[in-house]
């Protein structure tokens, strides 16, 4: 085949069209339940408002402004590039059919890398700092009580040194965690004129995408990560303090775990804790149904 202007055409095409392929064809992401997605504008982004639940309050005299810029956390955003080389020999002689996989797969991975960084994100909360310059999971959150006197601290997991899982609220606007994203992975970009550089020196036609993301952590209320077994004893802590939690001044959050996080080892466990309508040999569950499971293979 000879490489003209229409032939290139072709073989952009059908390569975009392998790559799209590919994306659409990939295992839908289940970070979307765990994470809010915040369209970024700039490449630090700032979220003052973070360290604030805002709450309403009977108006009585003249409106009381609540302060949201009490947190300096942010999220620098990162690049993320996929670029693949093909050799113009192969076009020449038609060897295509090879690569037409090759560029399904690069769609395939522009939708499950950003995955596994999300949740290698949920996996190093208790080792990360959050908005209030603690241990995403930590021990030792400052929360002031309710005369807005005394700082106390609270924890949201209750240490342990085993296979980790998360029990979290996915039901609020701002879910546990944050995917920032100023630039999602687009339309794929061709070096492949018999001109370019890389052509012209290596005989190589290139092509690559790119996208501009990171990731990070919303209110640690949301959350609980834990290292105990997953049994009931501790399933039930979770839930318990979680429901218990308050912000600043004492008012009660209002959290509701409704989403059991686990790796494929803790699926079992997990399934007997929430969906076993018995236990113990013939004692009612009262756990079950109290949430749902979502076993997440990149926690493994």
């Amino acid at each position: 085949m000879i490489v003209s202007t229409d032939n290139l055409n072709k073989l952009r095409v059908g390569y975009s069209n392998a790559y799209q392929g590919g994306q659409k064809n990939a295992a839908k992401p289940v970070s979307g339940r765990v994470a809010t997605t915040v369209k970024s504008t700039q490449k630090e982004q700032r979220y003052g408002w973070i360290g604030k639940l805002p709450r309403i309050r009977e108006w009585i005299g003249p409106r009381v402004v609540q302060n949201i810029s009490e947190s300096d956390y942010s999220i620098k955003e990162k690049k993320f590039e996929l670029t693949v080389g093909v050799d113009k020999d192969d076009i020449e002689t038609d060897n295509l059919g090879i690569y037409s996989t090759l560029f399904e797969s690069i769609g395939e991975a522009t939708m499950l890398d950003p995955e596994q960084l999300i949740w290698d994100l949920v996996k190093g909360g208790f080792t990360a700092n959050c908005y209030d310059g603690q241990y995403f999971f930590d021990t030792d959150h400052p929360v002031l009580d309710a005369d807005g006197v005394t700082q106390l601290s609270v924890a949201n997991t209750d240490g342990g040194a085993g296979t980790p899982w998360f029990l979290l609220d996915t039901t609020r606007v701002i879910k546990p965690f944050i995917r920032q994203v100023r630039k999602e992975f687009g339309d794929i970009v061709a070096r492949d004129k018999v001109t370019d550089d890389n052509v012209f020196d290596l005989n190589e036609f290139r092509y690559g995408v790119d996208a501009r993301m990171n990731f990070g952590y919303g209110f640690w209320q949301m959350a609980w990560g834990s290292k105990q077994p997953l049994d009931a004893a501790h399933y039930e802590t979770a839930r318990v303090e979680m429901g218990s939690f308050k912000s600043d001044h004492g008012r009660p959050l209002g959290i509701k775990p409704n989403l059991l996080v686990v790796p494929p080892a803790l699926e079992g466990a997990a399934l007997g804790i929430l969906q076993s309508q018995l236990v113990n040999g013939g004692e009612s569950n009262k756990w079950a149904g109290t949430a749902e499971v979502l076993v997440v293979p990149w926690l493994a």
